[in-house]
């Protein structure tokens, strides 16, 4: 039971947080229904990611083992059965799936198809150039936009922008630790393909692009008007610092391999993003110009 637990990979649902950025934004954050309703979204989203997670681990048993960390999951250690860990994958993706259905029709399909593009991508983009690290940023898409449709509210088209930089950013940086600490031609064949300077300037371009994406987002007409304040540039420094703070991370103590850890285990980024979210709830609820 500990191994399938650890299988499921519980230190990753904090990637589905991404269904509660709709629901902020949207100025109905204190609404009790809605809350509830994205809670229960974020609930098969985390089913969902784990089926995933333990697919991905029987497809990944053999190079797994010749892996330095990634060597000790059940699967591959031998300690968790191949045969239980999809049979758990198919429980899972079929009651979250039905349940999703009860929310809303319109989740049920964002849903079925972040399922659908996480098994492709498992099975095949993550292979390819590119498309790997859009693959991984088209995920985090759809967890925010089922956030949206689950309560039925506007999709902001810079709440996909920004989502779809921050993703890059995360994927490129956590590709650039795997080149680094493995090297091209182990464990990952994708690695190959790439080199640390073509990655650099990748993840340059996106930090950069993610910045003032969220700063134009801020001094937008239209989100000064909805949220009747011109005080969300202030929110700016957070974000800044949590990006140069993960730069930091993945260049100096060449970390970045487990974002999701990383957001629970380093204290000034945790306190960072702890400060962004109690400023937009301030600023966005509390604070009008």
């Amino acid at each position: 039971m500990t191994s399938l637990l650890i299988s499921l990979r519980p230190r990753q649902w904090t990637k589905n947080l991404f269904v509660f950025a709709g629901l902020i934004f949207s100025l109905k954050f204190f609404e009790l229904p809605l809350l509830l309703t994205v809670i229960y979204a974020f609930i098969i989203f985390c089913a969902l990611s784990s089926a995933i997670y333990l697919i991905n681990d029987v497809r990944d048993a053999e190079g797994d083992r010749k892996h330095p960390v990634k060597k000790l999951r059940p699967i591959a250690a031998g300690k968790l059965s191949p045969t239980v860990a999809i049979v758990t994958a198919i429980l899972l993706a079929l009651i979250s799936l039905i349940f999703s259905i009860y929310l809303s029709f319109s989740f049920f399909l964002v849903s079925l198809i972040y399922f659908l593009l996480m098994i492709l991508y498992t099975f095949a983009l993550r292979d390819m150039v590119i498309l790997d690290t859009f693959s991984i940023a088209a995920g985090f898409i759809l967890r925010a936009v089922a956030g949206v449709v689950v309560i039925a509210v506007e999709l902001s088209p810079w709440l996909v922008i920004c989502t779809i930089l921050l993703s890059l950013f995360i994927a490129l940086g956590k590709r650039r630790h795997e080149l680094v600490t493995l090297g091209t031609g182990a464990h990952r064949k994708i690695l190959d393909e790439y080199n640390p300077q073509l990655l650099d300037q990748m993840i340059s371009a996106v930090a950069g692009s993610t910045v003032m994406a969220y700063a134009l987002y801020t001094l937008w007409p239209e989100t000064t008007a909805k949220f009747g304040t011109h005080y969300l540039i202030y929110s700016i420094p957070f974000v800044l610092y949590g990006i140069f703070r993960y730069l930091y991370l993945i260049y100096r103590k060449e970390k970045g391999s487990r974002p999701e850890e990383l957001l629970l285990t380093d204290i000034p980024l945790l306190i960072d993003i702890m400060l962004w979210f109690g400023s937009l709830i301030f600023i966005i609820y509390l604070f009008k110009t």
